[in-house]
């Protein structure tokens, strides 16, 4: 509080106890299997490693099979992935906040989880690309329940002084996930002589595995329930309204990985080379992303995240540059390298800055912002290289990254304390 005396405005420290809502909750459940880490934490990095799985058998696969196949033009991909990733987006702020509303979490992943696992079969049986966009907004929407209440759960789950730790196990297990997936599809592709449709029905196995291991293996604990929450970002403080801005900048020129994908075919790469070329990225991102997780904790998400920006520039300037193919392989490990010390981290810092029973409302807002700016950048960037060339989304996205990073150091702490270790 504050006291106004005659030499003017002195603080005064209040004594008094710490609000339960902003003491730091350490879990009393022992570490599982990894020093830090707790039960809950693992499962859903399995969890996320079977959807990933079935995700990424089919992510570097879809645009191909919508250009090359149903013959649709660079500007549907770019339409498809921009109507999906923004369906997911709205759906992350209204779940998370319902989500912090009735305290509950498990519903929200095994729902978003199942739907998610269905929509991967129906692709088998799109001959014009409109049903790819019913069944890519399908899934996406599945990822729109589940994804900020699993994020909160995370949280919920583990100690402070262990979150970035936590989502680097996260991302290091979902992105295996990642890797497995294209190399499964390189061999049933290749084993059923380019078999599309075939390869859209089985991803629903690995799909139908996470469902059951949220099911019978994810666990809960009693949240605080605060009816007075809302979608507003004006209950929030000066930090996550600046890091907000600061990722959506980001985000409108972070197109999808798909014109990555598309802009290696473009330079001659066959469907087995890009396949490869994205498991290498994916590699580099499950080495990387648990370690930068702990170096997050002790360093500052701030100073990750920046370098993290800075990187995507680099490889966003070579894409555009390029004419060899050998330099595309280095560009596609560097990548993994900036989604390592941005994925996870990004979703700590958002944490650090709310308190505890805001969290999955904080955690959809991130994502639905961030998810309405890939919308708009997934249009601009079909619609540059379209017009332009192929070159021409990656050099406004190289400007995005730029502008990001400059404010993220001039705007932010260089290491932000969690809110739930302030007394206020």
């Amino acid at each position: 509080m504050m006291f106004r005396t005659e030499e003017g405005v002195t603080d005064i420290v209040e004594t008094r106890p710490i609000p339960e809502e902003n003491q730091i909750r350490r879990s009393k459940e022992p570490d599982f299997l990894i020093t830090g880490i707790k039960k809950n934490v693992f499962i859903l990095g399995l969890v996320s490693l079977f959807t990933d799985i079935a995700s990424e058998m089919l992510y570097p696969v879809v645009p191909i099979f919508l250009t090359a196949v149903l013959g649709a033009p660079m500007t549907v991909v770019g339409l498809i992935e921009g109507i999906a990733e923004g369906t997911a987006s709205f759906l992350k702020v209204i779940t998370g906040w319902y989500s912090d509303k009735i305290g509950k979490r498990k519903p929200f992943v095994l729902s978003g989880y199942s739907i998610s696992a269905i929509s991967k079969p129906l692709i088998a049986f799109a001959y014009t690309w409109p049903l790819v966009l019913v069944a890519r907004v399908m899934d996406r929407f599945g990822k729109g329940v589940r994804t900020s209440a699993r994020d909160a759960l995370i949280a919920d789950s583990c100690d402070p002084c262990q979150r970035g730790k936590s989502y680097g196990l996260h991302r290091t297990l979902d992105t295996i996930g990642a890797v497995l997936g294209p190399a499964i599809a390189i061999m049933i592709l290749y084993l059923t002589n380019n078999d599309y449709r075939l390869l859209f029905l089985i991803a629903f196995i690995p799909g139908l595995i996470g469902v059951l291991f949220v099911m019978f293996f994810v666990s809960e604990r009693k949240n605080i329930v605060d009816t007075k929450i809302s979608f507003k970002v004006s209950q929030f403080g000066r930090d996550f309204k600046v890091f907000l801005l600061i990722t959506s900048i980001f985000a409108v020129g972070n197109s999808s990985d798909v014109f990555l994908i598309l802009r290696a075919q473009d330079l001659g790469f066959s469907v087995y080379a890009v396949l490869l070329c994205y498991i290498l990225y994916n590699v580099i991102f499950a080495i990387g992303a648990f370690p930068a997780g702990i170096l997050s904790d002790k360093l500052g998400r701030r100073n990750l995240m920046t370098c993290g920006f800075l990187i995507f520039a680099c490889v966003y300037v070579g894409f555009a540059l390029t004419a060899e193919n050998s330099y595309v392989w280095l560009l596609f490990v560097v990548y993994g390298l900036y989604a390592a010390l941005t994925d996870g981290i990004g979703r700590a810092y958002v944490v650090d800055l709310v308190p505890s029973d805001k969290r999955a409302t904080a955690l959809g807002i991130y994502h639905t912002v961030i998810g309405i700016m890939m919308l708009f950048a997934n249009l601009i960037a079909g619609i540059l290289w379209d017009l332009i060339g192929a070159p021409a989304p990656f050099i406004y996205g190289a400007m995005a990254a730029v502008v990001s990073a400059v404010m993220l150091i001039v705007l932010m702490p260089m290491k932000t304390k969690p809110i739930e270790e302030k007394i206020f």
